[in-house]
């Protein structure tokens, strides 16, 4: 995710606490639905989709903190 950043995310995840929960939230969330996908996990295909939208979400989320810290 947003190889651009690599460097940046690092740093962000040791420095900001906000920042590294979210990141978390979202390796979760990518991790549940991977295993909801295949099938390990069961899920309905609505259970699938609303997770998405909630880890598209915080992606939105670290990618706006990403472009904030990169200028600053």
């Amino acid at each position: 995710m947003f190889p651009e950043y690599r460097d940046l995310i690092t740093q962000l995840k040791s420095t900001d606490a906000h920042f590294s929960s979210l990141f978390q939230q979202h390796n979760t969330l990518d991790q549940q639905v991977k295993r909801m996908v295949s099938r390990t996990d069961p899920a309905t295909p609505e259970e699938i989709e609303q997770l998405k939208k909630e880890k598209l979400h915080l992606k939105d989320e670290l990618y706006a903190l990403l472009k904030k810290n990169a200028q600053a």
